[in-house]
């Protein structure tokens, strides 16, 4: 494959140098920055590949600079994996809710780091195609519209707000009418990576899905519970 560029955001010195040292030499290029503020400056100037970013960083922190880049429109699908002493299962959520690819914790293992980076790009390369190939595409069910190109939802021609990965959620659930995915197949396609343990993430989240577009009676029921095994979208 072609030099990729990784775009390291931490602001401890011996942090950024690890990454580069073995980022470089498995055959990545690295581009350092030890704030939020330089991280998406150099986002709009560089052509960046994929982001490392810690969340604890001076100034803007990581889930503001995630935030910036998800609601930028040249950048919004550009990947990221968080990598933060944050450990604890409600940050891991929050990462995660807020549109990040995925979520290592320090210390981490350089193996497993450069495997995960590797993983996100084949995903984030196939998504790519799929969007190319989708660009336009709209799905329309009953009173609901989604526009992936837009990333907008709409119920009854009303705008429906929705967080980065409930429309992943939603839009996957809705192209593919009528087939069950468990829940472990929702977090691997949805959130991108093995989150055993955590399949209650999905409910929430189709919880939330279905307040925000059942929202009463003269609304259907789009995503049903098929039980013992997952969710479908009717």
């Amino acid at each position: 494959m072609n030099m990729k560029t990784v775009l390291a955001v931490d602001d401890e010195e011996h942090i950024l140098e690890l990454l580069t040292y073995n980022l470089e030499r498995d055959g990545f290029r690295v581009i350092q920055a030890d704030s939020g503020e330089t991280a998406l400056e150099l986002i709009d100037k560089e052509k960046i590949d994929i982001v490392l970013l810690d969340w604890m960083l001076p100034g803007i922190d990581g889930i503001e600079v995630l935030r910036r880049i998800r609601a930028g429109k040249p950048h919004r699908t550009l990947p990221v994996i968080f990598l933060t002493a944050k450990g604890d299962e409600i940050s891991k959520v929050v990462g995660l809710e807020v549109g990040s690819d995925d979520y290592l914790v320090k210390p981490f293992g350089v193996h497993e780091l450069l495997a995960r980076i590797k993983a996100v790009l084949r995903r984030s390369e196939a998504s790519f195609e799929t969007d190319e190939a989708e660009k336009e595409e709209k799905i329309v069910i009953d009173y609901l519209e989604l526009n992936r190109s837009r990333r907008t939802v709409t119920v009854r021609g009303e705008a429906v707000e929705l967080s980065y990965k409930e429309f992943e959620l939603l839009y996957l659930l809705a192209k593919n009418r009528g087939i069950v995915f468990t829940r472990d197949n929702l977090l691997e396609k949805v959130w991108g990576y093995d989150y055993i343990g955590e399949t209650r993430t999905v409910d929430v989240h189709v919880s939330n899905l279905r307040k925000k577009i059942e929202q009463d009676e003269s609304h259907p029921i789009y995503i049903k519970t098929v039980r013992g095994m997952g969710y479908k979208f009717a």
